[in-house]
């Protein structure tokens, strides 16, 4: 039986990470993220789980690779320039193959920036913020209900993999508050054979970030790589939005997404054909999306809460098929609907 609820959008994530198994988290306190911290500090002990409130960020990225070593569904939660912080420890856990949930809740950047809502952190999230050859699967809420939804995907997703996903939301989704409806309860998260507990049927492992030799090192590489492939090809999710028959392709996600979707409403009324696509996963970004639309549209516009990251992966995904520019600004700008409307109209 489904359950109806009103939450905030870091809380709603919170309860969801509890939902699909996490017992155990570390962090260290920044605004837009500190909800998520709050809440799990209040419910984990209720539940025989670990919170712990770390020295730094860097001391809980490890924490984390610990726990999830031994086999634990864990998380932590920063924004930005706590996140960028992590960076090291997440390389890490990607090289030993450690499923984990890290959360970015962005603010305004560069620097330590300043709490507005922000989408800069999406080259650190999709590229590899870290040293080294890999990735993090990432998933890009659009609503509470989704910051619930996608955060049980995302531990699920991790553990299919073995590699750390990460939740990439903003501000204003995680301060917001709206409905979310919870379904059933997630299945227990499943038994890991290859973590470093110890069982009855075996002994402890062994677990490293990176093997001690050349050839180790290289086979491990090929390995990520191989993984990577499935992934992307198995992975890639998104929304099409009034797309098949649209002129103007704007393709965003989270709240500059909510903001894209209410400008093309407002633009169909007045006889305008615009479409949204709207990426959910950024890695790996959904080029599938982008198939044939050169049939009806004439042009594609990117519209991010950044002075312009995504548009790269859209121009690679369109490959020269259509034209696409980019709409966007840091430090905070949220763009108006009317903004949105006046730039497709541009096209």
């Amino acid at each position: 039986m489904s359950e109806k609820v009103l939450m905030k959008g870091n809380e709603a994530l919170s309860e969801a990470a509890i939902r699909a198994g996490c017992r155990h988290f570390f962090g260290y306190p920044i605004t837009p993220s500190s909800e998520i911290l709050e809440y799990l500090a209040f419910r984990l002990p209720q539940i025989g789980g670990t919170f712990l409130q770390s020295e730094s960020e860097v001391a809980a990225i490890n924490m984390v690779y610990g726990a999830a070593a031994a086999g634990a569904r864990v998380m932590t939660a920063s924004s930005s320039p706590g996140v960028s912080l992590m960076q090291e420890g997440i390389s890490y856990a990607a090289a030993a193959e450690l499923p984990c949930l890290v959360v970015n809740v962005t603010r305004a950047s560069p620097g330590l920036g300043r709490i507005p809502p922000a989408q800069s952190d999406y080259w650190q999230a999709t590229r590899g913020g870290g040293h080294g050859d890999y990735h993090l699967i990432v998933l890009a809420p659009f609503s509470v209900q989704e910051m619930a939804d996608l955060t049980i995907l995302a531990f699920d997703l991790a553990d299919k993999y073995r590699n750390p996903a990460m939740i990439l939301a903003d501000g204003m989704l995680g301060q917001m508050m709206e409905p979310l409806e919870w379904g059933n309860q997630p299945q227990d998260p499943p038994v890991k054979e290859w973590s470093v507990s110890r069982t009855e049927s075996r002994d402890r492992r062994l677990i490293l970030a990176a093997p001690i030799s050349d050839e180790g090192l290289l086979e491990l590489n090929c390995h990520l790589v191989e993984k990577y492939a499935r992934a992307r090809e198995d992975e890639q999710r998104w929304q099409s939005y009034l797309v098949d028959d649209a002129e103007t392709i704007v393709v965003a996600y989270g709240t500059a997404a909510r903001i894209s979707a209410e400008a093309i409403e407002s633009l169909r009324k007045k006889g305008h054909r615009a479409g949204l696509i709207r990426p959910i996963s950024l890695w790996p970004f959904p080029a599938k999306a982008f198939a044939g639309i050169e049939t009806t549209a004439g042009s594609c516009l990117v519209v991010e809460m950044s002075s312009g990251q995504m548009v790269d992966d859209v121009r690679l995904a369109v490959n020269g098929r259509i034209p696409v520019r980019g709409m966007g600004l840091g430090g905070g700008w949220i763009p108006t609907p009317e903004m949105v409307e006046e730039e497709i109209l541009k096209s």
